[in-house]
Parts: structure tokens; sequence; C-alpha cells
């Protein structure tokens, strides 16, 4: 499986894109978020994939620098299917209140001749807390994450090689996610700031974590690969250096801090 960070800055970034990520495996591709605009589309050509090959979507909330472009896909696509550019179905998987917003903001943002194909080719899919499903050959489980602010998922999924991924979501890791984050292969968590900036950037007001908490975190969970994101972007020639040093002192697994359009081989 192959996995492919397509964006990896928070909501308020401007030097590189929102967070939202690209599994691929078993012939299939998963879009995890689609970032906070069209930039979705520069994104996908940068990393050597065509949008009208997504097939398969999961949203995990409703904020806006995850589900905007999500909703520029669900445009094209729709637009390819009423104009015959676009083959076969797609699916957009996510709980039950952003399955409701996208199926609204389609009502209300797109024309008759594209929702004509809503529900038809394009399925809006509501993931239950603890459902599991097939995805890219392998079982993914999708579980609220219990956050403070909107309502939001997160999945882990099981790796050809054994083990499995885990995604916490834009929040920090709340002790109901145990069942699925505890000794994950790889662990997605994010760090909004470094802990030595904490003064600056403030993410326990914003309900997020630095890289010290994320990194003791995956330590006491004993994850194997941590996977930094949903970062300030104010240090980003210096963020992969910077971050590491204050996380891999307190994490004895494998760290990584990547940038925009890296890739790893699970």
């Amino acid at each position: 499986m192959k996995l492919t960070i397509l964006g990896t800055g928070n909501a308020a970034v401007t030097d590189c894109y929102n967070t939202c990520f690209l599994l691929a495996g078993g012939g299939e591709q998963l879009l995890v978020d689609g970032g906070g605009g069209n930039g979705i589309f520069r994104q996908l050509k940068a990393a050597g994939v065509r949008w009208q090959d997504i097939r398969t979507i999961f949203v995990t909330h409703k904020h806006l620098d995850h589900i905007t472009g999500v909703l520029w896909l669900m445009r094209m696509i729709l637009q390819g299917m009423a104009r015959g550019q676009y083959e076969g179905e797609a699916t957009i998987l996510s709980h039950r209140e952003v399955t409701d917003l996208l199926r609204q903001l389609a009502g209300l943002l797109l024309g008759e001749k594209e929702t004509a194909f809503l529900d038809r080719r394009l399925h809006l899919v509501t993931v239950e807390n603890g459902q599991s499903l097939p995805l890219l050959g392998q079982t993914a489980t999708f579980f609220d994450i219990g956050s403070t602010k909107a309502a939001q998922f997160g999945f882990s999924i099981t790796l050809p090689e054994g083990g499995r991924l885990t995604c916490c979501g834009d929040e920090p890791y709340n002790e109901i996610e145990r069942p699925w984050a505890l000794g994950s292969r790889w662990l997605l968590h994010e760090a909004f700031c470094l802990a030595s900036q904490a003064d600056i950037f403030k993410p326990y007001q914003k309900h997020h974590s630095t890289a010290a908490d994320a990194c003791r975190l995956a330590e006491a969970l004993g994850v194997e690969n941590l996977i930094l994101y949903h970062t300030e972007d104010k240090n980003l020639p210096r963020r992969r250096e910077l971050y590491t040093a204050e996380g891999a002192p307190l994490f004895s697994g494998n760290l990584f801090v990547p940038e925009d359009l890296e890739t790893f081989q699970l």
C-alpha cells in the first residue's frame, strides 16, 4: 500500500496545502479529505493522479479546510457524469452530519443536470462508529474520535504486510480511540506546532497538540511509525528539522514530518 500526503498544513496555511492524503492499494485509491479548495486538483496532478480516477473519498468532518475540496470534486465528478466524461460510479464516505451537509450543499450549489447523478452514480454513504468496510483490498474500520468541536471520524485500515494504519483526524488523541490506535504500525496524528512555540500558536486553546505531545502519545501507544501533519507553516523551511529535533527524543519509533506530496510505502 502506498500513502501520498497531498497536504500537511492546518486551516490557516498559505505556503503549503491543507491536510489531506491518498491511499493506494489493491488496484484502488482512497482519498481522505480534500483540503480547502480547488487546489486539490493541483495536488492530485502533482502526485501523478487524475481526479477522474478517484472513485472513493472519505471525509473526516465538516471544517472548511477538509470539506471544501471535496465539494469541488463532487462538482467535477457530477459534471463529468452529465457530460459523459466520467466513467463508472463514485462513493463518498462520511458520518451522518457530513453526508447530510454534502447533500444539502450539492442541491444549493450545483445544477439539476449534475445533481441528477447524485445517488444514481455518485453515492453518499454514511458510516457508523465502529463500522468496518472492505477498502483497498483490506478492512477499514471507522470510529468517532470524540471531537470537542464538529463531529469527526477517524479510521484504521489493515495493511498487506500486517499491522494497521490509523488516522486520528486533526484533534488530539482521545482514549476512546485506543482500540484502533494502540500498537499501530503507522499512526497519523496532528501536531499544530512545536511545544517550544506553544505560547505563539496556542494549540491547546484550539484543541490541538504539539509535536512533543504527539510523540509522547505514540510512544505510550507502542506505535512503530509516526507521521505528524496538520501543522502551522511559519516554520516550513525548517519544519522537518525542528519538529524532528523536538519529537525524536520522546519517541523510540520512526518519526516522519513530511512535506506536501511526500510518499510512503507502507
